[in-house]
């Protein structure tokens, strides 16, 4: 008898263990385009959030300095509006995908550029998620 009991081994089955495998990898199936997705979303707010800096920040050194609607403005004049340690000033006035943002003159809107755009699928950001930029 106490031979019988020790002779049965204990383990799982090959078809058991490709069940929890084939679940397991169900699961991940669904989760991974879920997290890429919201990882662009979150480049794409990222971007957007720059061209607001970049727009309060002309707009501040456009009150301080008296400018006028249509004076140009350069990097120069509104890095001291931005705060040294955003990735903004370490871009040098680029958004985080490294294209360059458009805000000059100060009658004109401050835009993206149509590579930042375009780098996001509709389904990620679609236009009405980029007005006013």
């Amino acid at each position: 008898m106490l031979q019988k009991l020790n002779s049965r081994r204990g383990g799982f089955t090959l078809v058991e263990i490709m069940i929890v495998v084939a679940i397991i990898a169900l699961l991940a199936s669904i989760a991974v385009p879920n997290f890429m997705r919201a990882r662009q979303r979150s480049q794409a707010t990222a971007c957007k959030m720059d061209a607001k800096m970049i727009d309060a920040a002309r707009e501040q050194w456009a009150v301080e300095k008296n400018k006028k609607p249509s004076d140009a403005c350069v990097w120069a004049d509104l890095k001291p509006y931005v705060k040294d340690n955003s990735p903004l000033y370490a871009n040098g006035g680029n958004d985080t995908l490294g294209n360059a943002i458009t805000y000059t003159p100060l009658s004109t809107a401050v835009s993206l550029s149509a590579t930042t755009k375009g780098y996001f699928s509709t389904d990620v950001a679609d236009a009405d998620f980029w007005s006013p930029y």
